[in-house]
């Protein structure tokens, strides 16, 4: 059954629709499209499930769209819009992330001492029919001991030394600030030190609930709300060498990487929803609500970071945070490389949700 705070409206209500260049925004559906015949994502809680987007991904590969005119015939013939309203606040809320880009060694050097290490050995998913008695039932991931399940090495504790000796290092940068904002991120491209360019990709993490820094600074007032981004947090981290690593380490969750390929340097990293993510049309959702592959309509009225006076388009949820809670609340994918990262940086918006509900779902509702 289809969520209550689906309020099912027409394309023309939807602000800048007709104006939207959409065919990015199609061949981020289409991969997705291509990525559910290995393996089809899971359905989120709010109702729109996979079972009612499979036509649709099976008619998008077997469409031959070429502009944008065509895109939207195809999302409109397909879809009816369905703003979201917040159970909370009635609005939405949007952030950005972005692929960091970082040079980096291979190897420790004394310059690159700062590693990103692989998943440990004894990292164990955590769930229902493995979790021990009183274990906090947030955590998804735990550390496997001889006797029994327990609470990973905490961001603390590994950066102090807990994992050094078990070969888990991948590559070594020099800034532990660059490290951390790279764990934000959950991944990067590594321009190495021998000439190559290799990239990291989430692998795992330690289960510890995410903290935001961001939120700490401006509860101290030491940071402005209308000042705060990921810009002026690194200025505070490089005015304030004495008090960085401190500030870093509320944040206990700490993310494991694992090594991908670069085979297309237009597109972003494979995420969540296992396909390349599309800058500027790629979203990530609460994936216990969405799934994955769902199109949303995201209209920002200050959003202004991408370009023009407001922030209207069509965006594919194919990835997901720990940050990322609630059904109007989602993470705008900006792209690579440090202009991605200027955009990225700035975004914290209201915003209107629009699902793109599946026409044959709102008629199975009536």
């Amino acid at each position: 059954m289809l969520s209550p705070l689906f309020e099912p409206v027409d394309f023309t209500d939807c602000p800048g629709w007709q104006d939207d260049h959409q065919l990015l925004a199609f061949q981020a559906f289409a991969r997705s499209a291509q990525h559910v015949l290995e393996k089809p994502y899971k359905s989120g809680s709010l109702g729109i499930s996979f079972d009612a987007l499979a036509p649709i991904f099976a008619d998008s590969r077997e469409t031959l769209v070429e502009t944008d005119e065509q895109a939207r015939t195809f999302f409109e013939k397909w879809f009816r819009p369905a703003r979201i309203v917040s159970p909370d606040t009635g609005d939405g809320f949007v952030t950005g992330f972005y692929e960091p880009e970082v040079v980096a060694s291979p190897v420790a050097t004394e310059r690159f001492r700062v590693p990103f290490l692989r998943r440990p050995a004894d990292l164990v998913d955590v769930n229902d029919v493995n979790r021990p008695e009183g274990f906090d039932p947030y955590f998804a991931f735990g550390r496997l001991t001889p006797s029994r399940i327990v609470e990973y090495f905490d961001r603390p504790a590994i950066e102090s030394g807990a994992l050094e000796g078990q070969g888990l290092e991948i590559a070594f940068v020099e800034s532990p600030v660059d490290a951390f904002f790279i764990h934000v991120q959950g991944a990067a491209r590594l321009k190495m030190t021998d000439g190559r360019l290799r990239r990291i990709t989430y692998a795992a993490k330690t289960g510890h609930r995410f903290t935001g820094i961001g939120k700490i600074l401006l509860d101290s007032g030491e940071v402005p709300p209308e000042k705060m981004s990921m810009q002026s947090i690194r200025a505070w981290l490089a005015e304030h060498p004495d008090k960085a690593q401190a500030l870093m380490w509320n944040n206990r969750s700490y993310i494991f990487f694992r090594e991908a390929d670069v085979e297309d340097e237009s597109m972003g990293p494979i995420a969540a929803a296992k396909v390349p993510l599309t800058g500027g049309r790629s979203l990530a959702v609460d994936r216990l609500l969405h799934t994955f592959g769902t199109p949303f309509y995201i209209h920002a009225p200050d959003l202004t970071a991408f370009g023009g006076d407001h922030f209207a388009r069509l965006m594919i949820a194919q990835d997901t945070g720990s940050a990322i809670v609630g059904p109007a609340r989602g993470d705008l994918f900006a792209g690579s490389g440090d202009a991605a990262g200027e955009i990225a940086g700035g975004i914290r918006n209201r915003a209107n949700f629009y699902a793109l509900v599946p026409r044959a779902l709102l008629a199975e509702e009536k």
